[in-house]
C-alpha cells in the first residue's frame, strides 16, 4: 500500500478476492460499456489501464451491482484495493433504489488513481469524479479523484503537501463548489479550476473543446 494513503492496510485475503472480481469484471466489458467509455473519452486501451471493468457475474455483496460499470481503486502497482460501480442505464437512478455511482457498504474514503501521485512532479490536479482523472491524466496533468466533499479527510492533505500547485476541479454546481471549498480550505497551495455551467464538468468539457479548453481553464481563461 502506497505510503501516501493513510489508512488501515488492505488484508492479504481481501485483496486477492479484489482481484479476482476485477480481472473477471475487466473480461466481462461489453460493446455498449466500451462505447460509452468513449463517449466520455476514454479509449479501451486507457480503461484497459484503469481496469475498468463490467459486472456481468456478480461477486459476493456485488449482486446489485449487477451491470454497472466496476471502477477499481487500485495502488501504485495496479493492484485493486477498493471497487466503485457507476449504473450504465440513462434512468432516474434514485426510482431504481440506487445511485449513479455507488460504493461498498462501510468501505474507507479512497484515492483514485493514486499513482498520479507518483507520476507527478511539481502540480498536481483533484477532480470529484474517477472518469475526470483519467481524462487529466491522458492529457499531461497527473490528477487523483476524490469522489465528493464527503470523500475529503486529512489524511488526504498530508498525501498533496509536497505540491508547489494543487488545482482542484468541481462540478460547476453547489455540490461541486463545496468539494472544492473544502479542499482549497485543507490544502495550502490549493486552487479552484473555474468551471462554467455551460463547460459541465471535466469529462463534458473535454468531449466538447478537447485539450485546449482543458488547458484554458488551467491558466484562469474563463
Amino acid at each position: 500500500m502506497s505510503e501516501h494513503e493513510a489508512l488501515q492496510p488492505v488484508s492479504a485475503s481481501r485483496m486477492a478476492d479484489l482481484e479476482a472480481a476485477v480481472a473477471a469484471y475487466q473480461d466481462a466489458v461489453t460493446v455498449e460499456a466500451a462505447g460509452i467509455l468513449t463517449k466520455r473519452g476514454i479509449t479501451a486501451a486507457e480503461a484497459a489501464t484503469y481496469r475498468v471493468g463490467v459486472v456481468a457475474d456478480p461477486f459476493p455483496g456485488h449482486e446489485k451491482f449487477r451491470g454497472f460499470l466496476s471502477i477499481p481503486y487500485l495502488d501504485k502497482h495496479g493492484k485493486p484495493l477498493s471497487l466503485r460501480f457507476r449504473c450504465l442505464a440513462e434512468h432516474e437512478h434514485r426510482s431504481f433504489g440506487h445511485g449513479k455511482y455507488m460504493s461498498l457498504k462501510e468501505e474507507p474514503a479512497r484515492t483514485f488513481n493514486i499513482a498520479a501521485i507518483h507520476q507527478a512532479t511539481d502540480e498536481l490536479h483533484i477532480a470529484e469524479g474517477e472518469f475526470d482523472a483519467m481524462v487529466l491524466t491522458k492529457l499531461g496533468l497527473p490528477a487523483i479523484a476524490i469522489p465528493g466533499a464527503q470523500g475529503w479527510k486529512p489524511h488526504h492533505r498530508r498525501m498533496v503537501a509536497g505540491f508547489s500547485k494543487v488545482h482542484v476541479w468541481g462540478d460547476p454546481d453547489e455540490a461541486g463548489a463545496e468539494f472544492v471549498g473544502k479542499v482549497t480550505r485543507s490544502v495550502r497551495n490549493a486552487v479552484g479550476v473555474r468551471l462554467l455551467r455551460s463547460d459541465g464538468d471535466v469529462t463534458e468539457l473535454f468531449i466538447k473543446g478537447g485539450r485546449d479548453a482543458i488547458m484554458a481553464r488551467v491558466r484562469g481563461e474563463v
